[in-house]
């Protein structure tokens, strides 16, 4: 009887697989077992995809420049990105999801909730059999949050990384919540932080004094969503039809640039993520958007509609790269970000990324 209750209660789990390419590098070389591993481009001018634990202790992070990461670890192994060997581990991982579930919502290539409010088992036993068939299956971790809604649910994922598990109950809240920064709340940005931290707002305990209506000025409309969020509060269902108008990624630069290699490199790996997450949700495009933003705050946008839609690597990047070429760059730039639109679902008899 405690496991039905218990599974009601505990009806959201997220699966994060754990510094997922280096992972798979490292599995495929056990040479490389415990050494620093560092995934992305080869030249200087790179950008780093991934970093395993290892790595991230020399304070190496995703979109870091190439160069930076080697000043700070020059005894790294520097790996180019297999997206081919990794969508075929993807789809292993994600078939295991799909035996449990078909409510699953994929969030990128690695990551994913599955609502498990309709199985009659203890979530804890849904989880602990995910990771071992995950281990069997591919011999990589994978750290898994189980909660009562999906904010709390993502939040546990990542509490115990690597090959972690947490579970997040309702009478735990908020008290777990309350020394964290406000950076952990699904909603707030990196700018949105800033602006918090000036005005002396660190963490969610510190949220938690302002007023709905405060932080509705503060962050608009999603100020009410921030405000339950941190309560424990969050409606958002399980979204496996979910229409997308675009598909989009961006990033920040910690040292602004004008050098259109640099700015290249960044499209090269968001081209790639671009061409995962199309093909996951089973989609086409026909627009590409480049966006740049420059140190004086001037936002940029230039798109190009093809005649044919479009979902693969090569075509995304070559229309990318052109677009970039095709721009007036006349400052550092301190934001770059690419976008997909003018989405169609592929023919039926196209295989999407998890057709099994």
């Amino acid at each position: 009887m405690q496991d039905v209750i218990q599974s009601k209660q505990l009806s959201i789990i997220h699966v994060d697989m754990d510094a997922f390419y280096a992972s798979v590098e490292e599995h495929d070389n056990p040479n490389l077992k415990g050494l620093p591993i560092i995934v992305g481009g080869m030249s200087n001018h790179g950008i780093v995809t991934t970093a395993n634990y290892p790595a991230r202790k020399y304070g190496i992070h995703s979109a870091m420049p190439i160069f930076m990461a080697k000043q700070k670890c020059p005894k790294g192994c520097f790996l180019p990105v297999r997206m081919e060997r990794y969508k075929e581990v993807s789809r292993q991982v994600f078939d295991i999801l799909y035996k449990v579930t078909d409510l699953v919502e994929p969030l990128s290539i690695d990551e994913a909730y599955i609502d498990v409010s309709n199985i009659n088992t203890n979530p804890i036993k849904i989880a602990e059999e995910i990771k071992w068939k995950v281990m069997e299956s591919t011999g990589l971790t994978i750290s898994i949050g189980i909660s009562y809604n999906k904010f709390l649910a993502k939040l546990a994922s990542d509490w115990n990384k690597p090959n972690g598990m947490k579970i997040i109950t309702e009478d735990m809240i908020p008290d777990i919540l309350l020394p964290l920064p406000v950076k952990s709340v699904y909603g707030i940005g990196a700018k949105s932080t800033k602006k918090l931290n000036n005005i002396g707002i660190y963490t969610v305990e510190d949220l938690m004094r302002l007023s709905e209506e405060f932080l509705i000025e503060f962050f608009g409309k999603a100020g009410s969503e921030i405000y339950n969020r941190i309560r424990g509060i969050d409606s958002r269902k399980i979204n496996i039809t979910r229409e997308r108008k675009s598909i989009g990624t961006e990033s920040t630069f910690s040292d602004y640039t004008k050098d259109k290699e640099v700015l290249k490199d960044f499209l090269r790996n968001f081209s790639i993520d671009l061409e995962s997450s199309l093909e996951m949700k089973n989609l086409q495009a026909k627009t590409i958007t480049l966006k740049i933003k420059d140190i004086s705050f001037r936002t940029r946008t230039k798109s190009k509609t093809l005649n044919n839609y479009i979902n693969s690597f090569d075509d995304i990047f070559e229309v990318a790269a052109n677009l970039l070429y095709e721009i007036e760059i006349d400052q550092d730039i301190r934001l770059i970000g690419l976008t997909a639109s003018n989405l169609e679902t592929l023919k039926l008899e196209q295989l999407s990324l998890f057709d099994f």
